[in-house]
């Protein structure tokens, strides 16, 4: 059965959520409240750098079950409506869902009875069943529905995912079922459960993928220490099938629009809850710490000292998104260590295929990667893009004042940059101490 729907919000999740439902069949209308993206949207422009997003929204403006607007009313014929609304992190590290709440006021009087109210956005615990209690006497049952969208891979992750999660009240199970139908095209599993239990599992999920990441950063330190190989520790740890091998790579911190808001929004609800959760503060301090760690290498490794002075150095970044596959800046650890350079003097220039400019202004952002060396005392690549293992890297040696390249996502071909002339430094794998070893 074709389905129509309604998106609020046309973001990352919400214009994904759109575009793949209009996809598998239904007839969809995406509101969001700022024109110019809406008008954008109509004619096919995608601002999102996601991998077959574009093409999916064109192919559903194309064949008309894919509709773009600012006007809330248009929701009254819809059979289920998709929340997709921003909910960052506010004061204290619990979510703001200031936004959320103000839609929802809205809904009783614009929806029909019966029609599904669906929370996508990332939510408090509890924020379910208090919403089933606002909208009951409406007529209109909530289901909780977490996304589990990975940027750059958002499409790939929606349309075949691992599974479905919703959350629902005994009385709502059967809005519940209908939501499922949404998705049935996609053969995944589906789990039912009750609304706190799925906010909790979106919040769980994101935190344990932090643990990781923070545990492989801190392994990779201690690998420097005892001349072990970071590469080769984390491969033996992934053979384990209770572990598995994704997230244990080093880098130079987690970051992005989910991680850090949802740790942050785990732990407070812990604490609210009289929990202690101190393995979960621990991983974000050892967050913070990593990128510090990182800018004593790069000082490292210019200067000869972790403490060694950057004042009017001039530093080529490859890499500023918060990982490879997207142009997102937000809570980007290759953005805070910029930052942190700029703030130390460094004169810094830089290239990402996805983006174009940089804010805070710290960075001047070129549209050619062999322009970063120009001049520069050092390289460092600071986010896992693929094309910069192909590079000509006796090119940006011949450019470069020096050739030094930090590569904190040891992506680089050791053998191809030493033939170039460079002085590698990686994570985890040479080394000695926090401040490695070039």
């Amino acid at each position: 059965m074709v389905d129509r729907v309604g998106v609020i919000g046309a973001g990352y999740v919400g214009l994904t959520t759109a575009a793949c439902l209009t996809h598998l069949g239904h007839d969809v209308l995406c509101i969001d409240s700022d024109q110019s993206k809406v008008d954008e949207l109509g004619q096919g422009e995608v601002a999102i750098a996601e991998p077959g997003l574009t093409e999916l929204v064109r192919d559903g403006l194309i064949c008309g079950r894919l509709r773009f607007s600012t006007a809330m009313n248009g929701l009254a014929a819809v059979d289920v409506v998709l929340l997709c609304l921003p909910t960052p992190k506010g004061e204290g590290g619990e979510a703001d869902v200031r936004i959320l709440e103000e839609v929802v006021a809205t809904l009783p009087g614009l929806l029909a009875p019966g029609c599904v109210v669906v929370t996508k956005s990332t939510v408090p615990v509890g924020t379910g069943n208090r919403l089933a209690e606002l909208l009951r006497d409406a007529g209109l049952p909530v289901v909780g529905n977490p996304e589990f969208l990975r940027e750059g891979h958002a499409v790939e992750d929606f349309l075949r995912p691992d599974r479905i999660v919703l959350g629902a009240s005994e009385e709502d199970q059967a809005a519940a079922e209908r939501v499922a139908a949404l998705y049935g095209e996609t053969d995944a599993p589906v789990w039912f459960t009750d609304p706190s239990s799925a906010e909790l599992a979106k919040y769980a999920s994101n935190a344990f993928l932090a643990l990781k990441l923070s545990y492989v950063n801190i392994l990779a330190e201690l690998c420097e220490h005892h001349g072990a190989d970071i590469r080769d520790v984390g491969r033996l740890i992934g053979l384990d099938s209770r572990i598995g091998p994704a997230f244990l790579r080093p880098g130079p911190g987690w970051g992005g629009s989910c991680l850090p808001k949802d740790t942050a929004a785990l732990l407070r609800t812990a604490e609210r809850a009289g929990v202690e959760f101190g393995m979960l503060r621990d991983a974000m301090k050892a967050n913070a710490r990593q990128q510090a760690a990182v800018v004593r290498k790069i000082r490292l490794a210019i200067t000869g000292t972790p403490d060694g002075s950057l004042a009017g150095v001039r530093i080529g970044l490859l890499g500023l998104a918060f990982k490879a596959g997207t142009g997102d800046l937000r809570d980007s650890p290759a953005l805070a260590i910029a930052t942190e350079l700029a703030r130390s003097g460094a004169v810094l220039t830089g290239y990402d295929p996805g983006v174009e400019s940089a804010e805070p202004d710290v960075v001047q952002v070129v549209d050619d990667p062999y322009l970063v060396a120009k001049d520069a005392e050092a390289l460092v690549v600071l986010t896992e893009w693929p094309e910069f293992r192909e590079l000509d890297w006796t090119r940006l040696a011949a450019a470069a004042e020096r050739a030094v390249v930090v590569d904190t996502r040891n992506l680089l071909d050791p053998a191809a940059v030493g033939e170039a002339g460079f002085s590698h430094t990686r994570l985890g794998i040479d080394g000695h101490g926090p401040g490695g070893a070039r």
